[in-house]
């Protein structure tokens, strides 16, 4: 489910040590640089995180998160039902799933605002579906098709069951849905994106029409932009694929994506932006802020060459996010490293549900 998947963000550059005291070491975005009023009414704070985790998401920058994190943190009165959601996302933003997990069943559980309840129940499902809880998930998005019937509802049932042993029959009942389907555009972004998902899933070109139909409307999607990258580079389509990430080498999984692309095709540009990255991904463990495993040991397996590393995270990263990005991972630096026993253990998972994906040749399914 595209839209509410993890956002992805950029990890800090390099520490400089050399410079002058005129230098300008770095440029502060716009809320570092302003002190906001505090806010004086949970609306307000509501309004006020909003904005800031839409900024995370359309530009890639976690400070944004940041600072919706510290405003949450500053404030002291009720905490609403549009807080505790909005907590939530944050949360999940920053891979801490169980608090955001926490927060959503405590909306879904109490008697509040029934807006608010749908909306936990979405975010619930999306985040069992990441972690690869498939059952607690169904169990939310049936919660959510009794209470709030319609395409996106559907989207969320549909993916489930691409998921668990029926990708061709969700992709045509979903396909079915959404050209029958009078709803409003958010609704049809999002069933258009799970779309792509499944396509891609089921090996079908039709996957980078969905998701460029989705960038064309929005195109600071940036996870819809890092599906569509992912899916050109592995049809060998690198020029497309550079063309994709142009202007996001701040965004790790797009600039990881673009440093392969450059190196492939023998770009002159290929070492500066891989020297680029090592720094920032060794900054990053240093500093212990790594977010996001998934682009690291990507980088480790497909530009330092490293599969052990790459192995490490990808396992790391798995434990926590089962997503067919983060298994087709594992499996490559498995294989890459000779190590079966963690290709083993996902084919079991995989068996278990059922689950079957043209990206996945290492599988065996």
């Amino acid at each position: 489910m595209a839209g509410f998947s993890t956002c992805a963000t950029a990890a800090p550059g390099p520490i400089e040590t050399d410079f002058d005291n005129t230098d300008i070491l770095v440029e502060l975005p716009e809320p570092a640089l302003t002190a906001p009023a505090t806010p004086d009414s949970p609306e307000q704070l509501a309004d006020l995180v909003r904005r800031q985790i839409d900024r995370a998401r359309s530009s890639g920058d976690p400070r944004f998160l940041g600072y919706a994190e510290g405003a949450l943190q500053q404030w002291q009165g009720k905490m609403t039902d549009r807080l505790l959601v909005l907590r939530a996302t944050l949360a999940q933003s920053l891979h801490r799933f169980d608090r955001a997990r926490n927060d959503l069943d405590s909306v879904i559980s109490g008697a509040g605002n029934p807006q608010q309840k749908t909306q936990a129940m979405l975010l619930l499902a999306n985040l069992e579906t990441v972690q690869g809880n498939y059952r607690a998930a169904r169990t939310h998005c049936n919660h959510l098709q009794q209470r709030h019937p319609g395409l996106i509802a559907a989207s969320c049932l549909a993916q489930l069951d691409a998921r668990t042993g029926s990708p061709r029959k969700a992709y045509q009942a979903l396909q079915h849905h959404a050209a029958a389907a009078r709803t409003d555009p958010t609704s049809q972004l999002w069933a258009e994106g799970t779309l792509g998902d499944i396509a891609a899933q089921l090996g079908k070109p039709e996957a980078a029409d969905h998701w460029q139909a989705v960038l064309s409307v929005s195109p600071d999607d940036l996870y819809t932009r890092t599906q569509l990258a992912d899916w050109h580079l592995g049809q060998n389509q690198t020029e497309r694929t550079l063309v994709l990430t142009e202007g996001y080498e701040d965004v790790d999984a797009l600039a990881v994506i673009r440093a392969i692309a450059m190196a492939r095709s023998g770009h002159p540009a290929a070492g500066t932006l891989a020297e680029r990255l090592r720094e920032r991904f060794a900054e990053a463990r240093w500093r212990g802020n790594l977010l996001h495993q998934r682009d690291l040991a990507r980088f480790q397996l497909d530009i330092e060459k490293d599969a052990e590393t790459a192995l490490s995270f990808a396992q790391s990263n798995w434990r926590e996010q089962r997503e067919p990005l983060d298994t087709r991972l594992l499996l490559r630096a498995a294989h890459a490293a000779g190590d079966d026993q963690p290709a083993q253990q996902v084919r079991l998972w995989l068996q278990e549900h059922a689950q079957t994906d043209a990206r996945y040749p290492e599988s065996g399914s």
